[in-house]
């Protein structure tokens, strides 16, 4: 099959390696579509580490099942044929203090999609059965995918950020796009924090219901009550913290954050948190696609064939897009 490994940091190839073959408790799926994520180029730059490379990156995998493995356990079995999403968490091991007490994405041994097992840049993958879920039929292959981490890690930090009306949102792509369409529904004020002077991707947000938009430490125009931070740059974090009231919350939403400025103790002080997001749990991934269905996202996608996975990801690196990108291996390239 066709794949694209990351070799080494700083190095990734399109390669043609063997098709996996399922064993217990896998699925072997045809991947269909694959959305590109920051973790990935956190992946390639060496930022976030990689236990045994090359691996096949990738973990918004839009996928259709084409046989289990042997000797399944009990429990029920998707029919060859069935459309399923896979997200970033691909293994926990059910037996540590954190997968018996609910927060299954805290699992010490937990293996992820992408990372430690091949992800979607390619024409085929195994997956855990228990970590793969039926998709809301009324979205396309291309459209779904981004609901996978940028929907789901967006929707797990809007969780943790309380109920707060007036919400901020740093670093406006992939994930934020979708969690400001998710937070109008819910009668939310979206304030949208870009780059300096990006008014391209102001004007975007704006256009998905944002209230204001401005530069990332720009002062909003009211106080917020709780914000969440997408962007890996850990300056923003105390601009955060001065722009949320007393009692707020920020949220950082990434697996990799720059350093963090040091900061007077008087922008944490009024019962502020400073918290981060780890992972998914399964129980994210039913209610977030259960909302899905229910309530329309649009999501705003860049295509692009497998072979240029690379530039989609270099596309991404630099803000040249709007929304999300995704890998269409639907279509032969």
């Amino acid at each position: 099959m066709r794949a694209i490994q990351i070799v080494s940091p700083g190095r990734i190839e399109q390669v043609e390696i063997p098709a996996p073959l399922p064993s217990r408790d896998q699925l072997l799926v045809a991947v269909r579509a694959c959305g590109v994520c920051r973790t990935d180029l956190h992946l390639l730059d060496g930022e976030v580490s990689i236990p045994h490379p090359p691996v096949v990156p990738g973990h918004q995998i839009v996928a259709t099942i084409v046989a289990a493995g042997p000797e399944q356990s009990g429990g029920e079995t998707l029919a060859p044929g069935t459309r399923v999403g896979i997200p970033w968490l691909g293994w926990t091991c059910g037996k540590c203090r954190y997968c018996l007490t609910g927060r299954e994405n805290l699992c010490d041994f937990a293996r992820f999609t992408g990372r430690d097992i091949d992800g979607g840049f390619a024409e085929f993958a195994v997956v855990d059965r228990r970590f793969c879920f039926p998709l809301p039929e009324s979205y396309s292959d291309l459209d779904v995918a981004p609901l996978l981490c940028a929907g789901l890690i967006g929707y797990r930090a809007l969780r943790l950020a309380g109920d707060g009306e007036r919400l901020g949102l740093y670093g406006f792509g992939s994930s934020a796009h979708i969690v400001t369409q998710v937070a109008r529904a819910q009668g939310r004020s979206v304030f949208a924090f870009t780059r300096e002077g990006d008014t391209r991707t102001q004007e975007f947000a704006r256009g998905l219901g944002a209230e204001w938009a401005g530069g990332s430490l720009e002062k909003p125009p009211v106080e917020l009550d709780c914000a969440i931070i997408f962007a890996a740059v850990g300056e923003l974090i105390p601009a955060a913290l001065s722009a949320v009231c007393k009692g707020g919350v920020v949220v950082c939403a990434g697996i990799h954050m720059s350093a963090i400025p040091s900061f007077s103790y008087d922008l944490l002080w009024g019962e502020r948190v400073v918290r981060s997001v780890a992972n998914l749990t399964r129980r994210d991934a039913e209610e977030f696609l259960e909302l899905a269905a229910q309530q329309p996202i649009h999501t705003h996608v860049s295509r692009y064939e497998l072979a240029a996975a690379p530039q989609a990801l270099e596309d991404l690196r630099h803000g040249r897009f709007e929304g999300a990108a995704v890998i269409d291996l639907a279509v032969s390239s």
